[in-house]
């Protein structure tokens, strides 16, 4: 019981550590590697730039890692919002996987399958780890 409350506790640690980490590259060192991940079509229908694009994600990653730590009695929410931006930044790495295009860390074709794999478990993760051991659960 406690066991797994700890273990929620150190993913959503770990996974505000990989937003925070991932907002501070958009951000600054990958920012202009990352903007050849975005299609686009996301340009024409978000009216930004690419490199506003990256921006705007880079400072959104930035304030989900910090809502995962600092707003604990929204967890299930944050968990969700976070859950729901992995699942919409994923055309821009199926994009990136289909034109073969490298960014930071993904140079190879292989990385940025693998990568394509990992979107999944970073939803599954955002959402397990801020549920509490009970919800879904009747309360006996």
């Amino acid at each position: 019981m406690q066991r797994t409350s700890r273990l929620r506790t150190a993913a959503r640690w770990g996974l505000a550590a990989l937003l925070g980490t991932a907002g501070a590259g958009h951000l600054s060192w990958g920012r202009r590697g990352f903007r050849i991940t975005v299609p686009d079509w996301a340009v024409r229908v978000l009216r930004l730039d690419k490199d506003g694009i990256v921006i705007a994600s880079g400072v959104v990653e930035l304030m989900l890692a910090a809502a995962l730590l600092m707003l604990p009695g929204e967890r299930r929410r944050v968990g969700g919002v976070v859950a729901l931006f992995f699942v919409a930044v994923l055309p821009g790495n199926v994009h990136q996987w289909r034109t073969g295009r490298s960014a930071p860390l993904l140079d190879t074709d292989r990385r940025r399958f693998v990568r394509l794999l990992l979107q999944p478990v970073l939803v599954v993760w955002a959402l397990w780890s801020t549920t509490s051991r009970g919800v879904g659960r009747r309360q006996v």
